[in-house]
This record gives C-alpha cells, sequence and structure tokens, in this order.
C-alpha cells in the first residue's frame, strides 16, 4: 500500500493511491506499507534513489543500515514498538530522505506513524519538506520511547511493591516464578528501549553529518541536536532501572533463600532441642540388669521426667543465648 501526503491548505492531504499508480509528483511524505515489488519501484521513481526491499533488509549489517544515495539518505532505525514486539521486521522503519521529501518503509503497524499521520494533516507549521515531516515524526517517536520506558517503570514499580511489601515466599511457587519471569520481561524490555534508542542515536548523529545533502536548516539541526540529547536521557533513565531490577531480582532470590534458611534453621534447633532427651533414652534403652532405675517403681516417670527437663533446660539456653 502507497499512502501519499500531499500539501494542502489545512496541511498535508492524506491520500490512498490506487494499486499500480504513481504517488503524486507533488507529495512531501511517501509511506510505504507492506509494499509490492511495483509499488517499490513506483515510490524509486519518484525519489530518484534506491529503496531497499524486505529481502534485502536481513542481510544489511547493522554497520551499514546508514548510507547514502544519490540525492537521498536511506536510514534503518528501530522503533519503540520493539520493547513489545521483538520482531525487527515489524518494529523498525526504513527512512529514505531527500531535501523535498520523505519517504518510510515499515512492515508493522507502527503507532508513531499514526500520530505523525495526524499531526501532518492538521499542523500547518510543518514545512512541506522532507525534513520538516522528518522532523515531526522524530518528536512523535521520541515521545514514545518515553512513554514506553514509563510503562516499563510502572511494571517495575508494581512489582517492588509485591515483592517488599506483599513478599514473596517459596511455598507460593507459582507466585514465586511469576515474580522472576516478570522481571525477566521487564529486563528484555528496557534491553530493547537501550537497542532502539543506539538505533536512533546513531541515526540522528548521520544525518547531523549529512545535514548539507538534505538541507537542513540551522533551526532544524538544532532540533534535531535536542532529541539526541533526549534519547540520551531516555537511555540513562534505562541504565536506571537496568541496575534496580538487578537489584530487585537479588532481593527477591534473597528473601526466598533467607525463608529456606529459616526452616533449616528451625530443625536444625529442634535437633538441637531433643538432642539430650534422645541420648537419656538411649542410655535407658540398654536393658542392662545391673541398671540400678531398671527394677525401680519410679524409674519411668524420673527418665521422662529427665527428658523433659533436659528440653526446658536447651530451651532455655538457647533462648537467652538469642538462637532462637
Amino acid at each position: 500500500m502507497i499512502i501519499a501526503y500531499c500539501p494542502s491548505s489545512s496541511g498535508l492531504e492524506r491520500v490512498e493511491v490506487p494499486a499500480g499508480k504513481a504517488p503524486p509528483s507533488t507529495s512531501v511524505w511517501i509511506d510505504l506499507f507492506h509494499p509490492t515489488p511495483e509499488e517499490h519501484k513506483l515510490a524509486e521513481n519518484l525519489m530518484g534513489a534506491e529503496i531497499p526491499a524486505k529481502k534485502e533488509l536481513g542481510s544489511i549489517e547493522v554497520s551499514a543500515r546508514l548510507y547514502d544515495e544519490p540525492g537521498a539518505l536511506v536510514m534503518m532505525a528501530m522503533m519503540p514498538m520493539a520493547a513489545r514486539i521483538p520482531d525487527p521486521e515489524l518494529s523498525s522503519i526504513t527512512l529514505v530522505l531527500s531535501s523535498k521529501r520523505l519517504v518510510t518503509v515499515r512492515h508493522g503497524e507502527l503507532q508513531s506513524i499514526a500520530l505523525c499521520s495526524k499531526k501532518v494533516q492538521t499542523d500547518r507549521t510543518i514545512a512541506n519538506t522532507g525534513p520538516a515531516v522528518l522532523s515531526a515524526l522524530m518528536e512523535i517517536v521520541i515521545d514514545r520511547c518515553a512513554d514506553v520506558m514509563e510503562e516499563i517503570s510502572t511494571h517495575f514499580d508494581h512489582m517492588s511493591k509485591t515483592v517488599f511489601e506483599e513478599g514473596i515466599s517459596a511455598r507460593k511457587k507459582d507466585v514465586y516464578h511469576e515474580a522472576i519471569r516478570t522481571q525477566g520481561r521487564i529486563g528484555l524490555q528496557v534491553a530493547r528501549m537501550h537497542d532502539v534508542c543506539a538505533s536512533l542515536s546513531r541515526m540522528l548523529i548521520y544525518l547531523d553529518s549529512h545535514a548539507s545533502k538534505v538541507s537542513l536548516s540551522e533551526q532544524q539541526s538544532k532540533t534535531f541536536d535536542m532529541y539526541s540529547r533526549d534519547l540520551h536521557s531516555i537511555k540513562e533513565h534505562g541504565d536506571a532501572l537496568d541496575n534496580k531490577l538487578s537489584f530487585l531480582l537479588d532481593a527477591t532470590i534473597g528473601l526466598v533463600n533467607l525463608e529456606q534458611n529459616q526452616i533449616i534453621k528451625i530443625f536444625s534447633v529442634l535437633g538441637v532441642v531433643f538432642l539430650p532427651p534422645t541420648l537419656i533414652a538411649s542410655i535407658y534403652g540398654m536393658n542392662f540388669s545391673n541398671m540400678p532405675e531398671l527394677s525401680w517403681q519410679y524409674g519411668f516417670l524420673f527418665s521422662l521426667g529427665l527428658m523433659l527437663g533436659s528440653v526446658a533446660a536447651t530451651y532455655i539456653y538457647l533462648k537467652v543465648k538469642k538462637l532462637l
């Protein structure tokens, strides 16, 4: 599908190009969604630059995903959708930028594209040039990155409350396993957002170094520099969250280990408490014929009292020494 955005009195008018038809020559932004080879070719003819096809994306190394074509820059980047859907095919976007227009190639329903589409149709302050549309798109993408990171932070806070206030018990196996899995999912989301921020930062640095080729104005260059700083702040937020997540994981495992150690301690103390009566019972269980208490009328009660007294004495000793 080809969706073209052409200048109008209220902003950019959204036009769905019929199959087999070329996008209007006045198009400022051409959005290719699951494009066919024919639609790819039509966009390339209008853009005057080669646009990488879907089958070529997997073979392009990460270090080679930013390059220039005659009259245009080709840039591939990860989008915030990667935090929820790790499929790089669905969560990545290819941008082909010239001084006149912008071409986006995508295979997933990116929310940033939908928001940008609404914005360019109603905002008259956006200039009818490719860099201006890219600037509007990057503003929305960075806001989405911040929103996703805040969502991850909210999930982390909820998990922290579960661990430190409600408590995690090894006896509640399902709760314990779910807590570990949830923390793992949060960690993966943070790692993916790191990749997104790194990808977008590399793209903005590359764009800044080729500003003259796409005729970036001084104001646009400053705006893209500001976006780079915003991405750096989001990445720092992710670094801090990653450190806190490591602490939370250690705390979760530590609390469970502490509970298990407490159970082992109880059994150890019980073993110590019942060791003296066991010794007494063993002595009186020998049944030697010359034992004084063997024929004594109160021998049985005496041995029981001796055992109970040894238990009480051992318990009091452990309590005084604060070992219980």
